[in-house]
Order: structure tokens, then sequence, then C-alpha cells
């Protein structure tokens, strides 16, 4: 994970709320009935939240998942979207020895 591209993606609140939201699936409307079985949240049910356009939503996912903060999956015409715990936590530990307490 590049430390640096994960900090610029988290520079904006916006992004960081998206990364609040992703916790619980529970934050956005319930799954379609054909998508009850995926993993992930609709880029649509995010942008909704969000209250932003649809261009500027994509934007936001496409640096979180640049960053190595989301992952997405296409299915059919929708984009699912959820958080990489894994590189979250990796990134944690990473500022934690950089920066954290000695």
């Amino acid at each position: 994970m590049d430390m640096t591209k994960a900090i610029a993606a988290l520079n904006n609140p916006v992004r960081r709320q998206i990364l609040t939201w992703l916790k619980d699936r529970r934050n956005f409307p319930p799954a379609l009935p054909e998508h009850a079985d995926l993993d992930g949240v609709c880029v649509a049910y995010i942008q909704e939240k969000a209250g932003l356009s649809q261009s500027t939503v994509s934007n936001y996912m496409g640096t979180l998942r640049d960053a190595g903060l989301v992952r997405s999956a296409r299915h059919g015409q929708w984009t699912f979207y959820r958080r990489d715990e894994a590189n979250i936590a990796a990134l944690m530990e990473m500022l934690s020895a950089e920066i954290g307490p000695t």
C-alpha cells in the first residue's frame, strides 16, 4: 500500500465519511432482492447518501479504490464497493510505526 496515496485520499472529508458509512451495511437502504447475496454497497446508494453527483461520487470511489481503501466489483450495470479492511489495518500500522508514540 502506498501510504502517501492513502493519506491523499483521506484528505477529503466526504471520502472519509464514505469509509465510515461503509463500516456498516445498515447505513444504506436494503439491497435489491437480486443483489441480496452480493458483498458491498451499490454506488447509487453511496451517491444518494452523499447527496453528490454521480460523476463526483464515481471519482471519489475511484480515488479510494486506487489508494487501496476500498474494493469494487461490477455486477451487470451496477458497481458495488466495500472497505478493504486488511489495507486499512495496514495503513493504520504504517502510520503508527512512522508517527505514533515511541
